[in-house]
């Protein structure tokens, strides 16, 4: 940012005015003033999405987690269960 203020000033205090390709000059170098305006606030909006992304992703993942362990817990009750079945239909 300094070093655009510092241009501008430069840029502002040369006596330019009337000339057309001052003029073209100037005109293209506040049009980018204003695209890289746009664009800070754009990565601005996309740095905070992507630090909301990661906040979800972690807690998607956390619940996986969960889940799956819950799952494998399921499915040794599950085996015990049907174990317990055999022996008992066996015998």
């Amino acid at each position: 940012m300094a070093g655009a203020r510092a241009v501008s000033l430069s840029v502002l205090d040369c006596d330019l005015a009337g000339e057309p390709a001052s003029e073209l000059l100037e005109r293209r170098w506040f049009g980018l003033l204003s695209a890289i305006t746009g664009l800070q606030a754009e990565c601005r909006l996309l740095l905070e999405a992507s630090e909301l992304a990661d906040v979800a992703w972690r807690r998607a993942c956390l619940q996986l987690a969960e889940f799956e362990a819950l799952r494998d817990v399921l499915e040794e009750q599950m085996s015990a269960r049907h174990l317990q079945v055999r022996e008992t239909s066996a015998a």
